[in-house]
């Protein structure tokens, strides 16, 4: 069985404004417990702008598997980026020493509020999409976020080790989940062109913002 033939519809799913937001504020609370407990190179995981973009993108497949309107894709992966940034900072201000400032949390629940409906919608079209082309720009979008999160790691942060991690999934993505070869090598040019576009409208613009 491939990746893109095994989700399924789940009992209970039709419940997703319940389990997207929950599902989302538990793995933002488990993101900031992991800042700090993972070894080495791998504790970056845990302050990844992409990983945090799977979530939305798996609820919004999960919605499209149990043939749901892409609308409802849509929104689920909207309430799955608000939950874990409440989770994230909830925990943060609850369970730490507080979040500080509340300036970088209105920052990334914006981004939240972009990134969850497109990320959502992404997933529908991978999952159920009609075409090949909706297949392809909805896989390309998370390997796209992995492929600039690797131009961030080489060219402004210099940590080797992640900027390879997120090189990795960039190509995996479209390998192990694209339907067959043709399909593979466009989601994988797709991701690459995204990967730049990506990197010019968010992390230059945040680079400024944090200067």
């Amino acid at each position: 069985m491939t990746i893109s033939t095994a989700l399924r519809p789940v009992t209970g799913l039709n419940r997703w404004w319940i389990s997207a937001p929950v599902a989302g504020i538990a793995l933002g609370v488990l993101t900031n417990l992991a800042q700090g407990g993972l070894p080495g190179a791998s504790n970056q995981i845990a302050n990844s702008g992409a990983v945090w973009c799977v979530p939305a993108f798996t609820a919004g497949a999960l919605a499209a598997a149990a043939r749901m309107a892409l609308r409802k894709s849509v929104l689920a992966g909207l309430c799955t980026t608000i939950g874990l940034v409440v989770g994230y900072y909830g925990y943060a201000e609850f369970g730490r020493d507080g979040m500080g400032s509340a300036f970088w949390p209105l920052v990334w629940l914006v981004m939240a509020l972009v990134s969850g409906p497109l990320f959502g919608a992404a997933g529908a079209w991978w999952r159920r999409g009609h075409t090949a082309r909706r297949r392809v720009v909805g896989l390309a979008a998370p390997a796209g976020v992995f492929g600039m999160e690797s131009i961030q790691y080489t060219w402004v942060l210099h940590y080797a080790p992640q900027a390879w991690a997120c090189a990795a999934f960039l190509v995996a993505i479209p390998l192990l989940m694209a339907r067959h070869h043709k399909e593979r090598a466009l989601t994988l040019l797709t991701a690459l062109a995204f990967s730049g576009i990506a990197y010019a409208i968010i992390e230059l613009p945040l680079q400024h913002v944090s200067a």
